[in-house]
């Protein structure tokens, strides 16, 4: 969790999208899934992730851009990395990573992630509701920042794409106190209709390890 705002602050800063950032958390994880995560510099890791991300992606992203914006990060008050020596074997450094990231996930680095889903859920909901109703509460905005947040952890490789989706919109809506309409009446749950094998405690699995998240950043000084 060191790096749970790293991606996110990197990500924004090199102009990336939320798919490609979430495809660089999920290398991320992925690897340290793999090797101990104190067997490699955690943000070397990241860096190389993001650079294999934007490839995956199709948002190529320059090490120059990302070790610059990774050293404004680490060195807050420092300069600016002039082009010598140290630069050049940091850029190498990014390279090796990457492709030692590639061999210990024997090259499967391209994921389907639940964006597509929240999106298309999204709009289902927004029709099925009252628009003033809808409109008087950004349900949608907190969807996406709790989907976004879910990358803080390996979340999304412990769930499939459209559950994760599904959970973030049904923690969204309570949190916000917004009940589907007919939901009670209806032959099943909303979020069944999305997800046919989705169950109650698979949502119930996930919102609780998104809070544990929450919990886990509060507790890091």
């Amino acid at each position: 969790f060191s790096l749970s705002f790293f991606f996110i602050i990197l990500g924004i800063k090199l102009g990336m999208q939320s798919v490609p950032i979430a495809t660089a958390c999920t290398i991320y994880h992925k690897f340290f899934q793999e090797v101990s995560l104190d067997s490699y510099d955690p943000y070397l890791v990241a860096m190389s992730a993001i650079y294999l991300a934007g490839k995956v992606e199709e948002q190529h992203m320059r090490t120059r851009d990302i070790i610059n914006v990774c050293h404004r990060y680490l060195n807050p008050h420092s300069e600016p990395l002039e082009l010598d020596t140290r630069f050049w074997e940091l850029r190498d450094s990014v390279v090796q990573c990457e492709l030692l990231i590639l061999r210990v996930l024997n090259f499967q680095v391209s994921f389907q992630h639940p964006h597509k889903y929240l999106l298309h859920y999204l709009v289902s909901v927004k029709n099925w509701m009252n628009r003033h109703a809808w409109e008087r509460t950004p349900v949608a905005v907190m969807a996406w920042a709790l989907l976004r947040d879910c990358y803080h952890s390996d979340l999304c490789l412990q769930h499939k794409p459209p559950h994760v989706a599904v959970a973030v919109l049904y923690f969204a809506l309570q949190c916000y106190g917004v009940e589907v309409p007919a939901d009670t009446e209806a032959e099943k749950p909303w979020w069944q209709v999305f997800s046919d094998d989705i169950t109650k405690a698979i949502i119930d699995d996930i919102t609780f390890q998104l809070i544990q998240v929450y919990d886990m950043d509060t507790k890091i000084p």
